[in-house]
């Protein structure tokens, strides 16, 4: 074969490539505008409102947490704690509603919305629970204190219980637990495919730990003009069907502010978590919620946290995906309400709603 005709034939070969690929963006553009085009009834322009001005809490490492207090002096406490590469404002639903009754505080993990980078860059689940002390200590010193925490934030929690177990029935006095795990995370996800998924996962994990100009590369395409990749992933793996476009949109704005670091490194440590010892000393009532259709913690992973849990109790919520609180809160907040009035004392939450 000549040189010439090889020329051509790469030639040839590198425009049918590229060809492919622009008809793969195009037909990316148009299937995150026409599900961003489908009926919102549920649109809420105000999901980035944060309850108030900024509390700054310093962790035992130093880094800074950004936190919010919101409700009637004298209630009981909710701490909220959000998920990997989200903030405080996914919780807007639920700090508008329990805040008429509870003193909800709500923080940004640390690298996470307006809290800073961690001091040494120290991103493992040890660190994580002990950023949960450290709002407790600074803004819920006496209690009583329900937790709840979604997804990382849910495994934050029970880092602080393996960490901490005596805080489990004197200042924390229930825990809730959505759509999150305490092991397996990624054999759980990929359907108990097993040990070897998650091996095959951990190390380009910690290989984009170690690249973290490859792992920009990555979020640049992915979130790069009006990032409608990031929006066909986020609503594929975060939500159900007829999810509100515009809480969609919410979660990717999220995450696209959340620095590299804190992805990569949280994404190793996500995947190497085993925090099902820690779910044993939690020793409260401890509701666990889980979206029907949730496909990153789905409900065989709630079923294993309730087994570990000393005194759990599950509840699913139909047609929801992963962001459950988010997704349908309306359900989600009534299941917590109804929770809340039962294990913490409620004559103090009616009389705050009095005041």
């Amino acid at each position: 074969m000549s040189r010439r005709r090889t020329v051509r034939r790469a030639a040839i070969a590198a425009g049918v490539a590229a060809a492919g690929v622009a008809a793969a963006v195009v037909a990316e553009h148009a299937l995150a505008r026409r599900l961003r085009s489908a009926p919102d009834p549920d649109r809420d322009d105000t999901l980035a409102e944060r309850p108030g001005p900024v509390i700054d809490v310093v962790s035992f490492d130093e880094t800074r947490l950004a936190a919010h207090v919101v409700g009637p002096d004298g209630a009981p406490t909710v701490v909220f704690v959000h998920g990997f590469s989200q903030n405080a404002t996914f919780w807007h639903y639920q700090w508008q509603a329990l805040s008429r009754g509870y003193r909800t505080v709500l923080y940004d993990q640390r690298g996470h919305g307006l809290s800073a980078a961690a001091a040494n860059g120290d991103y493992t689940f040890e660190a994580l629970g002990r950023d949960v002390r450290a709002v407790l200590d600074a803004l819920a010193p006496q209690g009583p204190v329900a937790l709840v925490g979604h997804s990382m934030g849910g495994m934050s929690i029970l880092s602080l219980a393996a960490q901490h177990p005596e805080e489990f029935g004197d200042r924390v006095r229930a825990v809730v637990l959505t759509d999150t795990a305490a092991a397996n995370l990624v054999s759980q996800a990929m359907g108990g495919l097993g040990d070897a998924v998650t091996r095959f996962v951990i190390a380009p994990a910690r290989s984009l730990g170690r690249r973290p100009a490859a792992a920009q590369r990555l979020r640049a395409q992915a979130f790069r003009g009006r990032a409608d990749l990031a929006f066909l992933i986020a609503r594929a793996t975060g939500f159900g069907p007829g999810a509100s476009p515009s809480a969609v949109d919410h979660v990717v704005r999220m995450s696209g502010a959340t620095p590299p670091q804190a992805w990569t490194d949280l994404a190793v440590s996500l995947v190497e978590m085993d925090l099902a010892h820690a779910a044993r000393e939690v020793r409260t009532p401890a509701l666990v919620i889980v979206g029907e259709v949730d496909r990153l913690t789905p409900r065989v992973a709630a079923e294993a946290l309730v087994r570990e849990l000393p005194d759990g109790r599950l509840a699913v919520i139909p047609g929801a995906g992963h962001a459950a609180p988010l997704e349908r809160h309306r359900e989600w907040n009534r299941i917590v309400e109804r929770f809340l009035a039962g294990v913490l004392p409620a004559a103090r939450a009616t009389e705050a709603r009095a005041r």
